[in-house]
């Protein structure tokens, strides 16, 4: 999608999909977590370099002059290296049920010498499409601010980067992704462009000393420059992170708290084929075992292996080693100072 330009197709499609969220699966998806952040390849893995931290909540929202909002209140802090620069980063972003968001604010902080520079994003939605302000202080300079305003039609189907991060564990705990998911998105230039969903399959990776299966997804999201940025996602059953990485930056961040795996539970694989009840009793063969099985179980002889062996000796043709000499007779009875075995 270009910058400006209207996909309606695209956006039903995409608002369709968040209309159908269900409340209860939002519910397990509230919850907070942290990541180490650490040096793609650099050994020890363990080797922290900073701290990525998560969470998801219900919270009031108010605006003036409009009623206050239960909605549910995303954060995210990342503290560590930015291309070997050190630097932080927040996100705050208060999303709806079906995760139209109604404001949020990004800032990213990295520690340049003697000049730090400090960015920061905020974007508001209203009653007649959102506007976006971006902001930029480079040392002691005056700050330099950009704003943008889109229509409620440009952001139907409007997936921003709080709202994102919860679908995620939305789509880990269903472990599954729907072929196309794409979804109209903001770039860090404030820009409209588009974000991409997909499964990459269930893998094995680490969790500190352990190791567990993972529900693998790629996010993509696609510029009208032509430039995609690509983030790869694992993450457990039960929706929390075991790994997030950025495709090209040298960081990546880990879980290594190996408690959680305990609680994950685990990936339910549908079988190629259904599973076929079995009917034994119009089995000709299945229905003649059991027949065998169950007259020992209702007479219960006081000697077991004497009784079977003069019971299919009368199965069996006269010349076979268990053929009794007499003619054929009835079932032999248990002896009546025996009683039977459940005690009846």
């Amino acid at each position: 999608m270009e910058s400006g330009q209207e996909n309606p197709a695209l956006t039903d499609t995409a608002a369709e999909f968040l209309s159908l969220l269900g409340m209860k699966e939002l519910e397990h998806c509230l919850f907070a977590e942290t990541l180490v952040v650490v040096g793609v390849g650099d050994p020890p893995r363990d080797k922290a370099e900073g701290q990525w931290w998560l969470a998801a909540q219900w919270a009031p929202y108010k605006r003036e002059g409009e009623p206050v909002r239960n909605c549910i209140l995303v954060q995210a802090r990342f503290r560590g290296l930015q291309d070997g620069v050190p630097g932080s980063s927040t996100l705050k972003a208060y999303v709806t049920p079906q995760l139209e968001t109604l404001e949020q604010e990004e800032q990213e902080c990295l520690e340049l010498r003697p000049h730090p520079t400090e960015k920061s994003t905020h974007m508001v939605s209203h009653q007649h499409g959102m506007t976006v302000t971006k902001t930029l202080q480079e040392g002691e300079a005056e700050p330099q601010c950009q704003s943008f305003s889109y229509s409620q039609a440009e952001l139907r189907g409007l997936l921003l980067e709080g709202a994102s991060l919860l679908l995620l564990r939305v789509l880990a705990r269903r472990h599954t992704v729907p072929p196309g998911l794409v979804f109209p998105a903001i770039d860090t230039e404030g820009r409209l462009c588009t974000s991409s969903y997909s499964a990459l399959g269930i893998q094995r990776q680490a969790v500190g000393s352990a190791e567990t299966e993972v529900f693998v997804m790629e996010r993509a999201m696609h510029t009208s420059t032509g430039v995609s940025t690509v983030w790869r996602s694992s993450f457990l059953p039960n929706g929390h992170l075991v790994r997030m990485m950025q495709v090209g930056s040298p960081t990546l961040m880990l879980l290594q708290d190996e408690s959680i795996l305990s609680k994950s539970g685990g990936f339910e694989l549908q079988l190629p084929f259904p599973k076929e009840p079995l009917n034994w009793e119009e089995d000709i063969q299945l229905c003649s075992w059991f027949l065998d099985r169950k007259a020992l179980l209702l007479r219960q002889p006081h000697d077991p292996l004497s009784f079977a062996a003069e019971f299919f000796a009368h199965q069996r043709p006269i010349d076979t080693p268990f053929a009794s000499t007499g003619s054929a007779s009835s079932l032999p009875s248990s002896p009546p100072d025996h009683p039977p075995a459940n005690g009846e």
